[in-house]
């Protein structure tokens, strides 16, 4: 299969509806806890009673799900492209705001600054290692 072969052989396609990341973690519980306290992420674990094995974390248009990987650790692989390495590009409406709100209480790898496209961002490492950039293209 090239990039020109369709998926499909008829002419109606399906239409995607969205992308979600999936993070491979230890503990799901510790892991749903520091969402929902620092960035106010809900969470929908399985089963409902810890250990949990899975949840889903979601907060108006986005999601993120958690898979439990016993004793999981997960590589530092940032500093392999000069840009740093990023597993979630998180677009919200108030990207300064948030900033404010949660910069002394969790690990900022990369301030609140205005990129050359124009973009305000800031880069954050969650418990597990994995990075989220906070987005708003500037108006």
């Amino acid at each position: 299969m090239n990039s020109t072969t369709p998926l499909l052989k008829s002419d109606k396609k399906p239409e995607h509806q969205s992308i979600v990341p999936v993070f491979a973690v230890a503990d799901v519980g510790a892991t749903m806890d520091w969402y929902q306290n620092q960035a106010g992420i809900l969470s929908d674990p399985f089963p409902e009673h810890e250990p949990f094995v899975f949840a889903i974390l979601f907060r108006d248009n986005i999601e993120i799900m958690l898979q439990r990987v016993e004793d999981y650790q997960r590589p530092d692989i940032y500093a392999n492209r000069p840009g740093g390495v990023w597993d979630a590009y998180i677009r919200t409406s108030q990207v300064k705001e948030l900033y404010e709100g949660i910069k002394d209480d969790v690990t900022i790898v990369k301030p609140l600054r205005q990129q050359p496209y124009g973009a305000w961002e800031f880069e954050v490492k969650d418990p597990n290692g994995y990075l989220l950039v906070f987005s708003k293209i500037a108006e």
